[in-house]
């Protein structure tokens, strides 16, 4: 885990030490934020805690989750982006089968990358496309399979507010496991001219193969972020809360929590 942590903290002081224009207002950061493909460098580091999840024994435990979630965008012509996000999930369970005492390891990663254009259409929107990839770490968090499948995004940003959805689905392309996941994250977004902003949103996902009447796992989601300054460095952080409306026989119910902390690296 420290492994992996200094080697992206170490990419992003690259990054800050090149040359730049004049940086945006913390306001117009905050809304870049808001937009899951905007043309910003940045590095999310997001934890989470899910509590009171039982296990086939009868047990309960809890779990905590640092997704590292760096974003990096490419100019590839004069019209269109190539958006590369990644998220690299790092997870510490307790009581995980019961008895078991505390586990750590890597979770499989996300790699998606979306191609978009660099103008809003007509209407105001912003969309990108294009594929996604579920990479093994082969951990005792991993699902020991390679999966891939489209994604895409759409929102619009109008004043304060920015809305859309994010969506993905992943199925395995190697017949070791059985995958095949749909994931949906409509958000809202209210952004103050003070930079902070406060999220509602949900990151739900439907598992074709589970049993019916198991499938939807549904967090709901209410997070604050404020956007400010460590010396020069721009930054974002904030807390939130979410909720489980729909969950599956072993999955995580109830209360949780989540801390977010971002590196921005703006042009």
């Amino acid at each position: 885990m420290k492994k992996i942590l200094l080697s992206l903290l170490a990419t992003g002081l690259l990054l800050v030490a090149e040359e730049a224009p004049a940086l945006s207002s913390e306001e117009e950061l905050a809304k870049q934020l808001a937009n899951p493909i905007a043309a910003l460098i940045s590095l999310p580091f997001q934890l989470n805690y899910d509590g009171k999840i039982p296990d086939e024994a009868g047990g309960v435990g809890d779990r905590w989750t640092l997704n590292i979630q760096p974003v990096i965008p490419f100019s590839i012509s004069e019209e269109w982006n190539l958006i590369s996000r990644t998220i690299v999930p790092v997870i510490r369970s307790e009581g995980l089968p019961a008895g078991s005492g505390v586990e750590s390891g890597v979770g499989d990663v996300v790699q998606s990358l979306f191609f978009s254009p660099k103008a809003p259409t007509e209407s105001g929107w912003i969309w990108g496309a294009g594929p996604v990839i579920l990479i093994p770490s082969h951990s005792d968090f991993s699902a020991e399979s390679w999966g891939a499948g489209p994604t895409a995004v759409a929102l619009k940003q109008s004043g304060p507010l920015t809305y859309g959805l994010l969506a993905n689905h992943i199925w395995d392309i190697d017949g070791k496991n059985e995958i095949s996941q749909s994931f949906m994250q409509p958000f809202l977004t209210y952004t103050t001219p003070t930079a902070l902003s406060a999220t509602l949103m949900t990151e739900s996902t439907y598992d074709w193969k589970a049993e019916p009447g198991e499938r939807w796992t549904v967090p709901l989601y209410l997070v604050v972020t404020q956007v400010g300054k460590i010396g020069e460095q721009r930054i974002s952080y904030g807390a939130g809360v979410k909720y489980y409306a729909k969950h599956g026989e072993h999955g995580p119910r109830g209360w949780g929590a989540r801390l977010v902390f971002t590196l921005m690296f703006p042009k």
